[in-house]
């Protein structure tokens, strides 16, 4: 097979006409040609440096079937979703539907499973699991170190995982929110050589002056692009493009294509651009996708123009995988694994004793997974706490899926919610089931929605019942990617009719429960400080001297 193009050479920084021949998946020659301008452009494709495929709600197949339309090539994965779900069968169901499919998916060994002492998951990767992950060709590197407090302090299980990861010469990724001076470099001393968590410039700057490689993190709920991307040009080295969790609804939609427009119409340098999307991933993780170099495999996308990126079609190993914004990978039988064991529940369940009208508040902000900690005020109700609605601070429940358990009961702001439930078992890390709403009983049916499926996400208003069924593990479908979005789009449009005003309403909610990330969140054994690591009360005595 033989494909003209105009080269866009990132290494040498020059775009020049080329005729390639391709020859078993592989770039037999690469000839210069006669300048054409009528040529497409000819580049290496995208990869996502940081992404759990879960989180896109899709099994890796159907993952793949969507991002090769936006010229994605490869990604590296980390299945820590789940593992907390299913522990070592969950890791192996993801290599092996991956391999089902023409996409180059690198997956990790989750390190934090479960990732903390404070809720129930269902899973857990031990040191010895790693071990036997890391002796595997298919696992690629140890995924990201969620446990900075034991990092940093060198506890005994953190670092026989870390040194595991070294004895195989793996890189081993951060995820250190917030660390700065002596402790990002406690940190990193100990061996995590990228992060995708920084919230500010200045926080990047510093852990790139310790030698990380820093993730640009744009997904469906976190985004730190615009903070960011004023870096790229002083570290093009140094910088790779990640969504981390892209929702079906934006899978759909556009991938790191979007990033790499986005920095473009931002003036960087198209160079710098293109090597943090398409090459840094290659060499920090050592993965074996093609460069458009003779001897690679021949894993190329062609796009209209260096500015928007619209691709035309895309190659992995020498097939064409996508053209003109279809997939050609074409759908496969996919099996399905779960872990769901509780019981239906009654509105009573979810009723919350009051002492007092005041209590602490987890304040959710759009495009970012840190919630500070706030007060405000519920209603009370023959001796109850309940939402406040005017206030826009809702209850919040998270329940255990795992076994029978009491609910836990907080409160959250900025939700905006007028009528009825929202409800999801995508909850991170250990996804129990989350779910905010204005009264119990609308909280109750959506729950009971998703416990009846073993998994979704679910929508309630009045008479209206809608769920997304997600039978696998119960945190992503076996069916078609598109339907799945589709059917996501529906449900998310629902939400924002029942008043949600967050842009990713379901993905806000599945972060709720991630309690690695401060200030306050809600596991299912209760409300919890993330910045001192220990459980709080939710009612408060008197007003935080702080708050808002």
């Amino acid at each position: 097979m033989q494909i003209q193009g105009q080269f866009v050479d990132i290494p040498n920084r020059e775009i020049y006409a080329v005729s390639i021949n391709i020859l078993n998946g592989e770039i037999a020659k690469l000839t210069k040609i006669e300048s054409d301008t009528s040529l497409p452009y000819l580049m290496p494709g995208f990869i996502d440096a940081h992404v759990h495929v879960e989180s896109s709600m899709l099994v890796p197949s159907e993952f793949a079937r969507l991002a090769v339309v936006h010229g994605t090539v490869a990604t590296v994965s980390d299945p820590h979703e789940i593992a907390n779900v299913c522990g070592m069968e969950g890791v192996e169901y993801m290599i092996e539907n991956g391999k089902q499919v023409p996409f180059k998916f690198y997956f990790g060994a989750p390190s934090c499973v479960p990732a903390t002492p404070f809720e129930t998951a269902g899973g857990e990767i031990n040191a010895q699991d790693i071990e036997n992950l890391m002796s595997r060709s298919e696992i690629h590197y140890l995924a990201e170190m969620m446990n900075w407090p034991g990092t940093v302090n060198r506890d005994e299980l953190v670092m026989e995982k870390i040194r595991i990861s070294k004895k195989y010469g793996k890189p081993i990724d951060g995820h250190a929110p917030g660390l700065k001076g002596e402790l990002a470099e406690k940190y990193v001393s100990a061996g995590p050589s990228t992060d995708h968590e920084c919230f500010t410039a200045e926080e990047a700057l510093g852990k790139l002056k310790l030698g990380m490689k820093i993730a640009i993190r744009e997904g469906s709920a976190a985004k730190n692009f615009e903070a960011l991307i004023d870096l790229i040009d002083e570290y093009p080295e140094m910088i790779m493009f990640c969504s981390d969790d892209k929702h079906p609804d934006n899978l759909a939609v556009s991938h790191i294509n979007e990033l790499a427009a986005r920095a473009i119409a931002k003036g960087k340098d198209v160079f710098n651009v293109l090597q943090a999307a398409c090459l840094n991933p290659i060499a920090h993780y050592a993965m074996n996708v093609g460069q458009l170099r003779e001897g690679d495999p021949a894993d190329f996308i062609l796009v209209n123009d260096l500015k928007v990126f619209q691709v035309i079609s895309t190659y992995i190993d020498g097939e064409k995988v996508a053209e003109n914004g279809k997939t050609l990978i074409q759908p496969i039988t996919n099996e399905i694994i779960n872990n769901f064991n509780t019981s239906l529940k009654t509105p009573e369940d979810f009723q919350l004793k009051a002492n007092g009208s005041k209590v602490r508040v987890i304040e959710a902000l759009d495009g970012q997974l840190i919630t500070p900690k706030i007060s405000g005020e519920i209603l009370i109700k023959n001796g109850f706490a309940e939402s406040n609605p005017d206030e826009d601070i809702l209850k919040i429940t998270v329940v255990n899926r795992y076994e029978d358990a009491p609910p836990a009961v907080a409160f959250i702001k900025n939700f905006g919610l007028k009528t009825g439930a929202i409800a999801s078992s995508v909850g991170h890390d250990s996804h129990n089931i989350i779910a905010v709403g204005i009264d119990d009983e609308s909280i109750c049916k959506a729950v009971n929605l998703i416990i009846a499926a073993k998994g979704g996400v679910s929508a309630v208003s009045g008479d209206q019942e809608e769920i997304l069924p997600l039978p696998v593990g119960g945190i992503m479908s076996a069916s078609d990617g598109y339907v799945v979005a589709a059917a996501y789009t529906h449900i998310d449009r629902l939400a924002k009719e029942m008043g949600a005003t967050l842009n990713s309403p379901f993905m806000t909610l599945s972060f709720m429960a991630l309690l690695v990330i401060p200030d306050l969140k809600l596991s299912d054994k209760g409300l919890f400080n993330g910045q001192q690591f220990e459980f709080e009360e939710v009612f408060l005595e008197s007003p935080m001297p702080d708050a808002g």
